[in-house]
């Protein structure tokens, strides 16, 4: 069996799984935390567009899931609760956010560009903080959910975990189109030989950018469910270092491949609740584990599987 297809089975598996989860009458508790993760995931896809397949390692993409969450939830302040307003709202502020931003930061490389996009993101959460009419530092509580085609079905938390389950469908679907489009191949080129790809005719900025913004958009939406799930929007969100987990989710699931980032994000935020509920010192054990997944399964979870099943 070749690879591209052992991949797209076990991404199928794990899909169906989480298809069934709440029809097996597992505790309210577990399907809510499940489409938490779901929605983080989201947001893991979409950095890996432009870590795994692009080669730009960003600090700031926990900004767009930020401003994707008070888009939605100034909105349903402001008394305009429908679902798709929001989710339009939400992608459109953090694609134009990244797109403001993007274009200097993609003119960078290396560390620059981590600092960069570290100090847009830090820019970000700095104006939440400030936003004192909508919660300023204490957050902004919203008290209903966004209304589905009038109707309050998304109060129910099984109805919203299949709506959160559909984004991140889409969002698997989406990057794998662009990854295996013309577009991507340019991008991954860009990754190993930025001067051979401009000497080809090709604008690698641009290229670059515009994947910079479609990776920011997915996280918008994820902002926009994580808004209406928890019923609550944060600076926290836009902390860099939820940045950083969203790396941790994309290295350790692997980089580059087609469910590696999904697999990544279901591990970490797992491990995380599992050991914080074991000790307080969780995160020593965490980062233990982190650095033997660095250090012995070369290309994280995904790499592991494939050499297994080779």
């Amino acid at each position: 069996m070749s690879k591209t297809r052992r991949d797209f089975l076990v991404l199928g598996l794990m899909l169906a799984i989480l298809a069934v989860l709440p029809l097996v009458g597992l505790p309210g508790w577990v399907i809510t935390y499940t489409a938490r993760i779901m929605a983080f995931a989201i947001c893991a896809v979409a950095l890996d567009l432009v870590l795994g397949y692009g080669g730009m390692v960003s600090l700031g993409h926990a900004a767009f899931l930020g401003i994707g969450s008070y888009a939605a939830g100034i909105l349903i302040a402001e008394g305009i609760e429908d679902f798709f307003i929001g989710l339009a709202a939400g992608a459109a502020a953090a694609g134009l956010y990244a797109l403001a931003t993007g274009a200097i930061a993609v003119r960078t490389k290396g560390v620059a560009f981590i600092m960069i996009t570290l100090a847009f993101g830090q820019m970000a959460f700095f104006v939440a903080n400030a936003l004192s009419e909508y919660g300023g530092s204490d957050g902004l509580t919203l008290w209903s959910r966004a209304t589905l085609n009038g109707t309050r079905a998304l109060k129910s938390d099984t109805t919203l975990y299949f709506v959160i389950l559909a984004a991140l469908v889409a969002s698997l679907g989406v990057v794998r189109l662009v990854t295996a489009s013309p577009f991507g191949a340019v991008l991954r080129a860009a990754r190993n030989n930025p001067e051979r790809v401009t000497a080809l005719g090709y604008d690698v900025e641009r290229v670059r950018l515009w994947a910079y913004v479609l990776s920011a958009v997915l996280c918008g939406v994820a902002g926009v469910l994580i808004a209406n799930l928890t019923s609550f929007v944060s600076p926290a969100l836009m902390a860099w270092q939820r940045s950083g987990e969203f790396i941790v989710m994309v290295i350790l699931g692997g980089a580059g491949t087609v469910w590696g980032a999904l697999a990544g994000a279901f591990v970490v935020l797992a491990l995380e609740e599992g050991l914080s509920l074991a000790t307080q010192h969780w995160k020593i054990a965490f980062g233990a584990l982190l650095v033997a997944v660095v250090l012995f399964t070369r290309g994280g979870i995904a790499g592991l599987f494939d050499r297994s099943a080779r």
